[in-house]
């Protein structure tokens, strides 16, 4: 495949991205009353860089771990001052193409289940819209501060437990030589035959398809709440439904482009996306999503298992110091003003360390395994590539 074709789908994606964001200002009533009344931060060059850094950093993470990078990227946007909302809605946008060219990169290593992630993105689709409707409600009932807690609040518990089980399940599985058996629970959903049953050949299973749409709602549900559907829907490809880490992590990018490009469409009808968080952030993870991608090439599948464990417990870590700044803003908790800036300034911090850390890790991994295995990991990726042209 040339990279020519690679990188058209991709421009072709961003400049639709535009005219999305564009779409409120040609708009009238209820969605240039959203747009206007929305909290954009004044883009600083600090700001720039941080953000186009967060978006490279992001991207290594996405195409590595399957992961959109939004439980990295929309903790790192509301570090700085961006509303929970706006996060949420301008890391949807930057999703899709980001997703696409991180499809195409690894369907070119064969690792992409193209069937599965288009099944499974069709039930994301309907969950990112419900979400949508869960986000509008909070906003309009407790404001800016009540999105900016539910958010944080959400990441604090679903990375805990989320992270948790699958840092867990990298360490008990790193001795393992071999490809990894399926988890229990997805043999035994296996063996339920409800019509209509579904074959996936890249993921080497079949299974009904109504065991698959739970996992895509909730995919898609926590993708428009949050704008992290990613460690959802890997984990559930993974423990659910009984794809490996290396094919789930792949087809989670076709999930992240459908529900992506949904997403991004109702949030800019309503004003809501932030277009230079978005290009910044795009720029950054459209380079890092490559490395990221060939990356999986080199090491073995647990590592990626233990590269989004690790960030997900730090970056909870993070969120869990940002929360009492949006209770005292409702006035559920008292906590010293002076205290505040503090508390944020650690969140930032332990944030930083969670975005290096994902970065070393993945680098470091691949030195290491190239230095070791150079020329049979050279031949790998050619064959791969030579096989696809």
């Amino acid at each position: 495949m040339s990279r020519s074709k690679i990188i058209t789908p991709a421009l072709l994606a961003i400049v639709l991205l535009l005219l999305l964001s564009a779409g409120p200002a040609l708009a009238t009533g209820e969605a240039v009353a959203a747009f206007k009344g929305n909290k954009f931060i004044e883009l600083s060059v600090f700001n720039a860089v941080f953000l186009f850094i967060v978006g490279f950093i992001g991207g290594m993470v996405s195409g590595f771990i399957g992961s959109g990078g939004a439980f990295v990227l929309t903790p790192a946007m509301m570090s700085i001052g961006v509303p929970g909302l706006v996060a949420v809605a301008s890391n949807m946008c930057h999703k899709f193409p980001k997703a696409l060219v991180g499809a195409i990169k690894r369907h070119k290593y064969g690792q992409v289940d193209l069937k599965l992630g288009l099944t499974l993105g069709i039930s994301a689709s309907i969950g990112v819209e419900i979400g949508i409707k869960i986000q509008k409600y909070i906003q309009h009932m407790w404001g800016e501060a009540g999105s900016n807690l539910y958010v944080s609040f959400a990441f604090l518990v679903i990375l805990i437990t989320v992270g948790g089980y699958v840092f867990y399940d990298a360490w008990k599985s790193k001795n393992h030589t071999g490809p990894a058996a399926p988890p229990r629970l997805a043999l035994a959903l296996q063996k339920i035959n409800i019509p209509p049953m579904m074959t996936f050949k890249t993921a080497g299973l079949r299974i009904s398809m109504w065991i698959t749409i739970p996992v895509g709602l909730a995919t898609g549900l926590l993708a428009a709440t949050i704008a992290v559907g990613g460690f959802i829907g890997v984990p559930g490809m993974m423990y659910v439904i009984g794809a490996s880490s290396l094919v789930a992590s792949a087809s989670e990018l076709v999930i992240a482009f459908v529900m992506g490009f949904v997403g991004s469409t109702e949030w800019a009808l309503v004003g809501n996306i932030d277009i230079r968080l978005v290009l910044l952030i795009l720029a950054g993870s459209l380079a890092g999503v490559q490395i990221g991608a060939l990356g999986t090439t080199y090491v073995k599948e647990h590592l990626i298992k233990v590269v989004m464990g690790s960030i997900m417990l730090i970056v909870a870590f993070s969120r869990g110091f940002a929360i009492p700044k949006y209770t005292n803003q409702l006035g559920l908790t008292h906590v010293a003003k002076g205290l505040i800036p503090v508390l944020n300034t650690i969140s930032f911090y332990i944030m930083a360390f969670a975005l290096i850390l994902g970065a070393a890790i993945i680098l470091g991994s691949m030195i290491k395994a190239m230095r070791h295995k150079p020329a049979e990991a050279y031949e790998k990726v050619s064959s791969l590539e030579k096989a696809v042209n």
